[in-house]
């Protein structure tokens, strides 16, 4: 397989970027993965980073060269990211627990399958159009579809879900989708949906390369989110069909030639992955946090 990708991220007028982005592949399969830590908790760039390290360290570990089942990858990475956060929290002995959003794909066998856990998304543009987009985890978004109770709809921009919570993640699972020649593929964050719309994302993923649509994306997202405007990170490829796997925008990464493994995503916390996720220490740790959070918030009252 082959395709052509582009990622970049711009801090926007905030003191911290704690958006954080990468990818993956072996000759055979690809990863694409993208975090936003959660202002408003402590720590979103970590759990973010850990997210990424975390997802990343099991793919190598998986695909060999491809995923057996990647939607059962996908749902399996994302809890272990959760727990993982949950873990560096109790361990630093934290009152709030740093979280974050997600959205992940791997491609593989002319497919894309992808998951996604609060607001940060995935587009697919073929053909200069949308073809779909994942739904946000939020109320505004329940709204959209119907589901929402008019009391949620008082916190409607509020998520209902992230990694890095006490309690355990919502995430949605879609594909395999076949995949077409030129099809483009983007994950991002909410600093760069949030200031433009669906169709001015389809426009310019649809009319350009990825390498002159990230950029252009993320300068109108800038632009338009003014001098507070959130962080804004875009990673894009568009798909195509030969036989021999090139990415052509491979970044900071090894030849998988030589290796049969390369990544933009630093993974190296990870030598003990078994260990950080032993279950019993895993539910211990959330039970601490959330004994820690009831006794401050006693002594509040």
């Amino acid at each position: 397989m082959k395709f052509s990708v582009f990622q970049l991220s711009r801090i926007g007028g905030r003191a911290l970027n704690e958006d954080r982005m990468g990818y993956c592949y072996t000759r055979e399969s690809g990863l694409f993965v993208l975090a936003d830590g959660m202002g408003g908790h402590p720590e979103g760039e970590v759990a973010a980073q850990l997210a990424l390290e975390t997802i990343s360290a099991l793919y190598q570990k998986e695909a060999q060269p491809t995923v057996k089942n990647p939607a059962d990858f996908l749902a399996n990475a994302l809890l272990a990211a959760h727990y993982r956060i949950i873990r560096y929290a109790s361990q630093k002995g934290m009152l709030d627990t740093p979280r974050t959003t997600l959205v992940a794909a791997i491609l593989q066998g002319g497919s894309a399958t992808w998951i996604h856990c609060g607001d940060s998304r995935l587009y697919i543009v073929r053909d200069g159009e949308l073809l779909l987009r994942t739904r946000d985890h939020s109320f505004l978004e329940q709204e959209h579809a119907g589901h929402s109770s008019r009391a949620e709809l008082v916190n409607r921009n509020i998520l209902f879900t992230c990694l890095g919570s006490p309690t355990k993640p919502i995430f949605d699972i879609a594909g395999p989708l076949a995949l077409r020649q030129g099809d483009r593929l983007m994950l991002c964050s909410d600093g760069l949906w949030a200031s433009l719309s669906d169709a001015e994302i389809a426009w310019e993923m649809g009319d350009k390369t990825v390498s002159e649509a990230v950029p252009a994306l993320v300068e109108n997202a800038l632009r338009a989110g003014g001098p507070r405007s959130d962080n804004v990170t875009v990673l894009a490829m568009e798909w195509e069909t030969p036989d021999v796997f090139v990415p052509t925008r491979a970044g900071a990464a090894d030849s998988a030639l030589d290796s049969g493994f390369a990544s933009t995503i630093q993974a190296g916390l990870l030598d003990n992955l078994s260990d950080d996720l032993d279950e019993a220490m895993i539910e211990r740790s959330i039970a601490e946090i959330n004994a820690a959070i009831r006794r401050s918030a006693t002594k509040k009252t």
